[in-house]
């Protein structure tokens, strides 16, 4: 399986890697793995849905 970094996932997502990294730690990003110190995201993850949003909180409850 392809994996790619906090770095390269926060440009795909347009979010700060900082999010990914609390996304990971919160287990919200599934088939993540942490080596070490460094996040392992999979090429083929989605990204979560933000519950902050209005929209994101619709999308929830459906």
């Amino acid at each position: 399986m392809d994996y790619m970094t906090l770095k390269e996932v926060s440009q795909k997502w347009s979010v700060t890697p900082r999010q990914v990294n609390y996304l990971c730690a919160a287990g919200r990003i599934p088939g993540a793995v942490k080596m070490a110190t460094i996040w392992l995201i999979p090429k083929t993850a989605e990204k979560p849905i933000d519950g902050r949003t209005k929209q994101g909180k619709e999308q929830k409850h459906e």
